[in-house]
């Protein structure tokens, strides 16, 4: 499909939308108004979010033809919204408007005569409900970092899972960073002139493709270095990992945070690493910001507050 966001959005809604459907129709799965939506403003809502997600495609993943939408971009877009502690109720709201495109995407297919395209996005629901049941969205901020992150990644009974959140407690990584590593991501040893010792260096790519370096101890470094030499690349299951870590923090006594709450712990100690070294607080939340892989500085203080 050729044309703007705003045009594309404009084409799928066509094939979704029936004015005035009645329910009955839209819940029959023999009736042609199945799964449609009836409402005008129901349908305004869901197209704002489908031209913002939209548009963080053309940003991020350089997309402009939103038939080639697969379920890694909105596993994607999901975490980038996690990331910035949407309430339960937008986030659900993304999760519907999500669901609602790939049934226009399976309408549209079928009527250009495409039906072998596999649109299938249930992983929106899935990260759904590992946000409520993990606390990443709420009515009210709180501050998400961990009061003993160090006891919290000892309590961890996989090790493979204990190296993960020590990739993200040390470099501030996020869980896409540290849930497949191969061994040409590893690039060596440099010295981090913040604290002026050796740190070993991960690339990674990570929120829609925004590739960088994450910087780890060497002990850290080393271990993951030893497994890659012995396995073809570390991966762990995400929700494996996120219930490891949910066991740890009600061992620990702490608030499951899951794995994010770790690059809570990071920005804050790289705050006061980049204060030591002499930078103002204006540049190290920069700075802090573009090693979270992120672009702007006022991201950094969302980190900070709570």
């Amino acid at each position: 499909m050729r044309g703007s966001v705003y045009y594309q959005s404009s084409q799928l809604a066509k094939h979704i939308f029936e004015a005035g459907a009645k329910k009955q129709d839209r819940v029959n799965p023999n009736h042609p108004h199945f799964q449609k939506v009836a409402s005008y403003k129901t349908m305004e809502s869901y197209r704002n979010i489908w031209n913002n997600f939209f548009n963080y495609l053309k940003e991020h993943w350089n997309i402009k033809d939103f038939e080639k939408i697969e379920k890694q971009h909105i596993q994607a877009y999901m975490d980038y919204k996690i990331e910035y502690y949407p309430s339960k109720q937008y986030l659900e709201k993304i999760s519907a408007a999500l669901g609602k495109l790939e049934i226009a995407l399976k309408l549209f297919a079928k009527n250009i005569h495409l039906e072998d395209r596999n649109y299938d996005f249930s992983i929106r629901q899935t990260l759904l409900d590992e946000a409520r049941d993990l606390k990443y969205v709420a009515s009210n901020y709180h501050n998400r970092a961990y009061n003993n992150p160090q006891l919290l990644i000892s309590n961890l009974q996989n090790p493979l899972h204990q190296l993960a959140a020590k990739i993200q407690y040390e470099g501030g990584a996020r869980i896409e960073g540290v849930a497949l590593i191969k061994k040409e991501q590893l690039l060596g040893i440099k010295l981090d002139t913040i604290t002026n010792t050796q740190k070993g260096i991960i690339f990674t790519k990570e929120k829609g493709g925004k590739e960088g370096e994450v910087l780890i101890s060497i002990d850290t470094y080393n271990a993951l270095q030893d497994y890659l030499s012995n396995n073809p690349k570390f991966k762990i299951n995400r929700q494996a990992y996120y219930e490891d870590i949910k066991q740890s923090a009600l061992l620990s006594k702490e608030n499951p945070e899951a794995s994010h709450g770790l690059r809570w712990n990071f920005a804050k100690r790289r705050m006061f690493e980049y204060a030591k070294t002499g930078y103002s607080y204006a540049d190290s939340l920069q700075q802090v910001s573009f090693e979270m892989k992120h672009n702007r500085a006022s991201i950094t203080e969302h980190y900070l507050g709570g």
